[in-house]
Order: structure tokens, then C-alpha cells, then sequence
């Protein structure tokens, strides 16, 4: 049965992330690209102002609501997880270093999806019955599209609520007990039977401090968002500033060779590998989007209950976030990588094959050492896999509220955080399979929604960029 659920799923795996979809992702963010008047660089000055420069700034959030900042910090911490590291490192395996390229591409027209996305979320929330907002795609799609659509909003929120519980959730936490495990393993040798105990006792200290910040509802998770993503942001930025430095005089040649890579593979890695053009396009693309979830519709969730009044100021956010994400924390796992394979303990990368966390283990070690480097990633890799767990277990909610009402939050957080500790204790192949495809199905409905609400999106950007208070603010 499992053999045949495994089948059935890679069928499906192959069109939710396969070229197709890949197209259709990238083209929406390149349609809302144009029809916007290439926001994403015009504003893009305009946009840090009001995003990043707002991150110092301390104000205090209505009630049922957070901070614009918060918003983003929750939405960052679902953002940034184990594909910043992990899935960067398989791109470059798998794809050559063009992939990373392709992957930048993919990010700079995703600041145009995740900008409209997260500007449709505000336009069309509205008030739970706990007085919270709540919006994201199954709220633009019934409010926006009308209730004849509501059908498709609960096909994404039924995707989202199944999602959360693989992709922000089982696997995650396996993420953390196995690394964690792995640092361990490096200063003293356990038995398979007591790292299975320890497994299971990171699973029950995840679900614990999950079950705490969930207690306290929305303004909880903003609040410990906004400490926490900021810290592991800083964390692991550091440690990969310290292995380019370390191997500064070859970032000429890194970029030489992802520049190369993109368009002929072959010149960088020689035809044997059999990493072609196609190839490397499909994995920065598929990597890129995978990490920043541009147009895959959860970010809009977090979004959605920031105190504002301005669909498009908070929109902006959108654009620094998947800025954040891809153009500085997946580049900077990239050049580490990179600067590593280049350097003088030049580092092996299996292109051609799959790979992971332990080729950015590798990358660290050739600056820190091979215990160190194994402290580093479980660092950086827990704190970006504790942080999705907190975000995602919101998005599902959300996801379920909107199917069953505010009756299910409670029950569906229990069981978010009983699967925990499952998870840090099991073998998670099939379950991260199926999580894969079911966080790409959600794509589908948000997409067309996107697409059909693609005026409203429009006339709100003219509308807020024309209003003359916007000139005065500029001038500030």
C-alpha cells in the first residue's frame, strides 16, 4: 500500500513541481511584474524604506491584530526554514551552480506575486470570532471572487491544513532531532537506541514551546517571531560571512561560474555529469520557489493580521520578504557553498546526485573545523526549523478554521503539536513526499485567483502611489 501511495504521489509531485507549474509560477510573477509597472525594482528603494526601515520603529498593535512588522517576522519565520540550507545545497548539486541563477530570477519576479498576494490578504480579511483578522487566499478568493468561488478556497484551505502538518511540522521537527543527533555524534559516540530517546525527547521540548507560544494566541506568535528570526537571521548570516571572507579572492570565480553555469553548464562541470541548461533551470526555479513560497499562498495567512489600513503598504513587505529569503540568505548558503568548492580545501560537491544539510556541514568545516561546523548548521537549522513549525502551525489553523469555523483551533493545535513529537522519532520519506506535493498543490487555487483578482491589484497600486500624501512621505 505505502509502495503504491509513493507512486501515486510522484506522479503527482512531478506536475506540481515540474516545468509546467514552474511556468506558470514564474509567468504570474512576471505578469504582475508588467501590469504593475515593474514595481518590485521601481518602489524597491521606496519599499526597504517603509519595510526594513520600519524594524526600529516600536509601536503596539489593536487588539486582534500585530504589528505590520510581526506579520512579516511570522511570514519570514514560515519562509526561511531548511530550504535556505538543505534545498540551496540539492539545487546546487543537482543543478550546477547556474541553478543559482535561475534561482534569483525566480525570486525577483516573486516579489511581484508575494507583493500581490499579501496585498489581496488585506484587502479581503475580515474578523474571526475571536474579533482576530484572518485572510490569505481562501478569504480573497471567497470575498474577492464571490461566494460561487468559496469552492476553491476550500480546496486551498484543505491543501493547507494537510500540508502544515508535513511540511511545517513532522519533517521539520525531524530536521532538528537529527541534526541536533549528528552535532552530537561529533564529540561523543551514542548508541542507535539512545539517539532515538533523544529524538523523541527534542520532539517533546519542540511540542512544549509550540503548545506555549499557541496558548497565547496571535499576538504570541508575533511577539516571539519577532525575537526569533531576527536572531537566527543574524546567526547563520554571520557564519556564512566568515567562510566567504575566509575564501574572499575566489568570489570572482564563484560568480564567473554561476553566471557561466546558467546558460552552459558544461563549461563550468563538463558534460560527463549530465547536468544540462534544463536542469539547471528546473532547480533554481523549483529551490527558489519552494524556499520563498512566492505565489504558494501561506505567506498572505501571516500577513493578513497586521495592524494597517493599506493593503499596498503592506504589500511592500512581500517584496523585502522573499528580498530576505532568496537574494541574501539563499545566496549566502550558496557562495558558502560555493567559495568552499573554489577555495584551497576545496570541498567535493556530488553534482549529478542528491544532497543536503551535509554539504553545507562540509562548506563550514573547510573554515570552522568539522565539530564546529556540525554546532553551526544544527544551530542555524534548528532555530529556521523551530521557526517554521511555530508559523506553519498558524497557517493551518487558519486553514481549518475557515473549513470547520473557530471550534477546531484548539483541537487542530493539540494535534499539531502531538504530531511533533511523531515526527521527531520517525523515517519521514514518504511523509515529506506527500507534504511536497500537497504545499505545491496549494499553488493552483491561489494562482488563479491571483490571476483573476490581477485588476484589483492594479488599481491599488495606482490608487495608493497617486495619492498625493504619498510624495510628502517620500520626502520625510
Amino acid at each position: 500500500m505505502a509502495e503504491m501511495i509513493a507512486q501515486i504521489n510522484d506522479v503527482i509531485n512531478g506536475f506540481v513541481w515540474g516545468v509546467p507549474m514552474m511556468l506558470l509560477i514564474v509567468g504570474t510573477g512576471v505578469y504582475f511584474t508588467i501590469r504593475t509597472g515593474f514595481l518590485q525594482f521601481r518602489k524597491f528603494g521606496y519599499a526597504m524604506k517603509h519595510t526594513i526601515g520600519k524594524c526600529f520603529h516600536k509601536v503596539e498593535a489593536k487588539e486582534g491584530s500585530v504589528t505590520p512588522v510581526q506579520a512579516l517576522t511570522t511570514a519570514l519565520a514560515a519562509t526561511v526554514g531548511t530550504g535556505n540550507i538543505a534545498g540551496v545545497c540539492g539545487a546546487i548539486a543537482a543543478g550546477g551552480p547556474g541553478a543559482i541563477f535561475w534561482m534569483w530570477v525566480s525570486a525577483l519576479f516573486g516579489m511581484c506575486t508575494k507583493f500581490a498576494e499579501v496585498t489581496l490578504a488585506i484587502k479581503y480579511r475580515e474578523r474571526n470570532d475571536k474579533g482576530d483578522w484572518v485572510g490569505g487566499p481562501m478569504y480573497y478568493i471567497k470575498n474577492g471572487l464571490g461566494q460561487n468561488w468559496k469552492w476553491l478556497g476550500a480546496v486551498f484551505a484543505t491543501f493547507g491544513m494537510l500540508a502544515a502538518f508535513g511540511i511545517g511540522n513532522m519533517t521539520q521537527v525531524n530536521t532538528i532531532a537529527t541534526t541536533v543527533g549528528s552535532a552530537i555524534t561529533q564529540f561523543t559516540s551514542l548508541p542507535e537506541s539512545t539517539l532515538k530517546i533523544v529524538y523523541l525527547v527534542i520532539g517533546i521540548i519542540v511540542a512544549i514551546i509550540s503548545a506555549m507560544v499557541y496558548l497565547g494566541g496571535l499576538k504570541r506568535i508575533g511577539n516571539v517571531t519577532e525575537k526569533l528570526v531576527p536572531f537566527m537571521a543574524v546567526i547563520y548570516i554571520v557564519g556564512c560571512l566568515i567562510v566567504i571572507v575566509t575564501n574572499s579572492q575566489h568570489i570572482g570565480t564563484v560568480f564567473s561560474d554561476i553566471f557561466r553555469g546558467a546558460f552552459n553548464p558544461s563549461a563550468v562541470l563538463g558534460g560527463a555529469i549530465g547536468i544540462g541548461i534544463s536542469q539547471a533551470i528546473k532547480k533554481g526555479v523549483g529551490r527558489g520557489v519552494f524556499s520563498n513560497e512566492a505565489g504558494l499562498g501561506s505567506a498572505p495567512i501571516a500577513h493578513a493580521a497586521a495592524d494597517t489600513d493599506s493593503p499596498v503598504k503592506q504589500g511592500l513587505f512581500g517584496v523585502f520578504e522573499v528580498f530576505a529569503d532568496t537574494i541574501i540568505i539563499c545566496t549566502l548558503t550558496a557562495l558558502t557553498v560555493m567559495c568552499a568548492f573554489t577555495g584551497n580545501n576545496a570541498i567535493d560537491i556530488p553534482f549529478g546526485q542528491a544532497a543536503g544539510a551535509d554539504l553545507a556541514i562540509t562548506a563550514f568545516s573547510t573554515t570552522f573545523g568539522g565539530k564546529a561546523s556540525g554546532v553551526v548548521v544544527a544551530i542555524g537549522l534548528t532555530l529556521f526549523a523551530l521557526s517554521t513549525v511555530l508559523s506553519w502551525g498558524l497557517y493551518g489553523t487558519r486553514c481549518a478554521e475557515f473549513l470547520f469555523g473557530s471550534k477546531i483551533i484548539k483541537p487542530y493545535q493539540v494535534l499539531f503539536c502531538v504530531f511533533m513529537v511523531v515526527g521527531a522519532t520517525m523515517k519521514l520519506d514518504l511523509a515529506w513526499a506527500i507534504a511536497d506535493t500537497l504545499n505545491g498543490l496549494m499553488a493552483i487555487p491561489n494562482l488563479v485567483a491571483l490571476l483573476l483578482l490581477s485588476p484589483v491589484v492594479v488599481k491599488l497600486v495606482r490608487e495608493y502611489f497617486a495619492d498625493p500624501a504619498r510624495e510628502l512621505e517620500k520626502k520625510k
